[in-house]
C-alpha cells in the first residue's frame, strides 16, 4: 500500500517542551556560563524593571526572576508563551506578553525606567536594536546576538568592519562586547557563534529626537557609496554640485576626499546639520 504517513496530531505530553521552530530562528542557549555573565552585564539592583525579548524556554528568565522588582517577558511563540505562563503563574513580579517585538512599545510596557535583555534571533537583529533605541530608550541593554554583528557594532572608524550599524547605534549609545559565546552553547546549536554585547545609551548623542531618522538615511545612502570619495557621495546623496558638496563638508570639518568608513559619529552629525 503507498500513500503518505498520516501526521501525529497528538497532544504533548504533559511537561514536555513545545518543538523548535526554525522558521522563528530559535536557538535556546543552556550554557551556564554564558547565561551567568548575561545577568552580571545586565547590573541588576533589584529595584529595576527588566523586559526581556524572547525568554523561549525560560532559561535566562529563571535567573532574573530572583533579581528583578518587575520582569516581562515579550514571547511570540504562543506554545511559549503559554509554557511560560504556567511556569511563572504564582510568581507576581512576571508577566508573560505575548506579542511581536517589533510591534511592542517598550516604554509603554515598562510604564517607567526600564532595562532590556534578549537572545535576539538572527535575522531580525538589526530591526531590534534599532527599535530598542527609539525613545523613551532603556538604562541600559544586553543581548546576545550573532558575533559578526557584535564586531560590526563596536567597530572603530577606519576599521574594515565599520559601517552604518556601527556609525548609527554609536551615536546614541555606548556598546561593548561582554564576552563571546560559541554555537555548542545552544540547542540546536547555529552555524555561527555569537556574543554577548552590552549598550548603554550615550548622555551625550551627537543627534537630537528629531535629527534621528534624516541622521540615519544619510549614514546608509554614504555607506551604500563606502569606496566613493565624500565628495560625489554628498553630491549624488544631496543632489548638489562640487562647489556646494565641498562647501558643507568644508562647514562640517570634513576632507571631501575622506571616505565614509573614516569618520567618526559625530562627523555624520556635521555633515547633516551642513547639508541644506
Amino acid at each position: 500500500m503507498t500513500g503518505r504517513v498520516p501526521r501525529d496530531r497528538s497532544p504533548r505530553a504533559p511537561g514536555a517542551l513545545p518543538p523548535v521552530r526554525k522558521s522563528l530562528g530559535q536557538h535556546f542557549l543552556h550554557d551556564a556560563r554564558a547565561l551567568d555573565r548575561i545577568v552580571a552585564a545586565l547590573e541588576l539592583t533589584g529595584a529595576e524593571t527588566v523586559l526581556e525579548i524572547g525568554p523561549g524556554r525560560g532559561a535566562l528568565t529563571d535567573r532574573l526572576v530572583p533579581l528583578a522588582r518587575r520582569l516581562v517577558l515579550i514571547e511570540y511563540d504562543r506554545a511559549l508563551a503559554a509554557l511560560l505562563r504556567q511556569r511563572y503563574a504564582a510568581m507576581p513580579s512576571v508577566e508573560v506578553v505575548e506579542a511581536d517585538v517589533l510591534a511592542t512599545d517598550f516604554g509603554a510596557l515598562a510604564g517607567g525606567p526600564f532595562v532590556l535583555v534578549g537572545n535576539v534571533p538572527y535575522y531580525i537583529t538589526t530591526p531590534i536594536l534599532f527599535h530598542a533605541l527609539e525613545r523613551p530608550r532603556p538604562d541600559r541593554v544586553v543581548y546576545l546576538v550573532q558575533r559578526e554583528v557584535a564586531e560590526r557594532i563596536v567597530a572603530a572608524p577606519g576599521s574594515r568592519i565599520y559601517g552604518a550599524l556601527s556609525v548609527n547605534i554609536q551615536a546614541v549609545a555606548t556598546p561593548e562586547i561582554v564576552a563571546r559565546v560559541p554555537a555548542g552553547a545552544f540547542r540546536p546549536a547555529p552555524k555561527v557563534d555569537s556574543a554577548i554585547i552590552r549598550v548603554v545609551p550615550r548622555p551625550d548623542p551627537v543627534i537630537g529626537p528629531g535629527d534621528e531618522a534624516r541622521f540615519r538615511s544619510l549614514v546608509q545612502q554614504l555607506f551604500g557609496m563606502r569606496r566613493k570619495q565624500l565628495r560625489r557621495g554628498v553630491r549624488s546623496v544631496a543632489s548638489l554640485d562640487v562647489a556646494h558638496a565641498d562647501a558643507a563638508l568644508a562647514a562640517a570639518g570634513i576632507d571631501p576626499e575622506a571616505r565614509p568608513e573614516t569618520l567618526p559619529p559625530g562627523d555624520f552629525a556635521a555633515l547633516m546639520r551642513a547639508l541644506p
